[in-house]
């Protein structure tokens, strides 16, 4: 039988985010969002490529907004959210 893994509070947070649909799904969106100053916080996948990396966290800096990078793959991301495809960047919109 397979272990359970721990949930950690990111993923929870991850998660009531979805559900409620606060959540940007893709590098594009979450960019223009970021530019509007319109994020809160900003998640990427392990896996996620060090440009996109670079670029975010350069933007982020200019907004104070929070990156946290999990250690889950852009695959695993994209089960979290129940989406049937990668995430390597996501995006909570600010209230």
């Amino acid at each position: 039988m397979a272990k359970k893994k721990e949930i950690t509070e990111e993923i929870k947070l991850l998660k009531s985010k979805v559900d409620e649909n606060k959540a940007i799904i893709g590098k594009e969106r979450v960019m223009k969002l970021l530019k509007a100053k319109n994020l809160s916080t900003i998640f990427l996948a392990a896996n996620c490529e060090n440009k996109i990396k670079e670029d975010i966290k350069h933007l982020a800096s200019l907004t104070d907004v929070k990156i946290i990078e999990l250690p889950q793959s852009n695959e695993e991301l994209g089960v979290i959210c129940k989406k049937n495809f990668f995430i390597s960047v996501l995006g909570i919109s600010g209230d």
